[in-house]
């Protein structure tokens, strides 16, 4: 496991201090310009956040995109050069936010999860945040990745819309792709849950449980996770933020419609996992009480036999069966009918 900074680091400080909290990391913060008009475009790549200042007032769109949120001075410059409110720099370097969207008047604030999995399908979360301005768009990750990368690209190329539109567009475009993410993850989930199916009926095992746990543990991550994003992009489509467009707040509409069917999806796979749970302790328990039936009738028909046998083994002097020729003989014959007999009246009761 990686070591993380907890939250508890920050006990006592005062309110705005930047402390990152998450993934402790090594790596340089990599800050990525991208400059766009419906004729232009530039994009450019530095370290030192000096050289941005000066996109504030450039014209067009500006986006800088930052991978990276553990070096504290390099975006307290980078908000110096945009005035960021102290208490944002905070919020943005603290990984364990909730989504949530935030209007300091100049600009708006907005916290999301991204949501991927890696090769062994477990959950990787990522705290995206995005701030909103007149003609600018600041994005901060935590990590590099590919998931803006079809976004750099439409902007370079020039296609559809998001070289003719505002700022308010290219962060509908960042949020669509971050939605867009969350259909692979249940998607996985959902094969999960139909091998575990399968399993469950067929050969439970210890491990098919721990499975199962995991599974739901997943799921409460997920909603944890998505839940709120849903009250972030109803407020936005709601025009609370005069900073998307009525244009805009149609594209926002569809990003709610998919967090809308995301949470049903999410809320079924929870009552199945919890199905699967009933099943598997069904299984075992149905499993358990054939085993027991089976011994209860291999101990049924041995009672009688082992009466005849205790019987016939006192060996008294006056038993008359001990000087019969054919005693032992009949004895075992009485024995097998008795256990025949037996056998006859369990099948017929369909006990085994």
């Amino acid at each position: 496991m990686p070591k993380r900074i907890k939250r508890s680091k920050k006990a006592g400080l005062p309110p705005g201090t930047p402390i990152h909290i998450g993934e402790k990391r090594t790596e340089k913060t990599r800050i990525q310009l991208i400059s766009y008009d419906e004729s232009g475009f530039f994009e450019q790549e530095a370290e030192a956040a000096e050289e941005y200042c000066a996109a504030r007032t450039a014209t067009g769109i500006t986006w800088v995109n930052v991978d990276g949120i553990h070096q504290i001075d390099l975006l307290q410059r980078l908000g110096g050069c945009f005035g960021l409110h102290p208490l944002v720099l905070e919020d943005i370097v603290n990984t364990d936010q909730r989504p949530k969207m935030e209007d300091f008047g100049d600009y708006v604030y907005i916290v999301l999860k991204m949501l991927t999995t890696n090769g062994g399908g477990e959950i990787v979360a990522e705290q995206i945040s995005l701030i909103l301005g007149q003609n600018f768009l600041l994005s901060f990750r935590e990590r590099e990745s590919d998931i803006f990368n079809p976004i750099v690209e439409r902007i370079r190329n020039a296609k559809g819309l998001i070289r003719k539109e505002g700022a308010d567009y290219l962060a509908h475009a960042v949020l669509d792709a971050v939605v867009d993410r969350y259909f692979g993850v249940l998607e996985k989930r959902e094969e999960e849950i139909d091998l575990l199916e399968d399993e469950v009926i067929a050969d439970p095992t210890p491990r098919t449980l721990q499975n199962i746990h995991t599974l739901r543990r997943d799921l409460i991550f997920l909603r944890k996770a998505i839940f709120p994003f849903r009250s972030v992009i109803g407020a936005l489509e709601r025009g609370e933020s005069p900073f998307f467009k009525q244009t805009s707040r149609i594209y926002l509409r569809d990003i709610y419609d998919h967090t809308v069917h995301i949470i049903d999806t999410l809320e079924t796979f929870r009552d199945l996992a919890t199905g699967l749970l009933d099943i598997y302790l069904s299984s075992v328990s149905n499993r358990m009480n054939l085993a027991m039936r089976t011994l209860t009738v291999i101990a049924t028909i041995f009672m009688p036999l082992t009466f005849i046998a205790g019987l016939y083994g006192m060996n008294f002097k006056n038993m008359p069966e001990l000087q019969w020729r054919w005693g032992y003989p009949a004895v075992l014959l009485l024995m097998a009918m008795v256990a025949i007999s037996m056998q006859v009246y369990f099948r017929r009761k369909k006990w085994f």
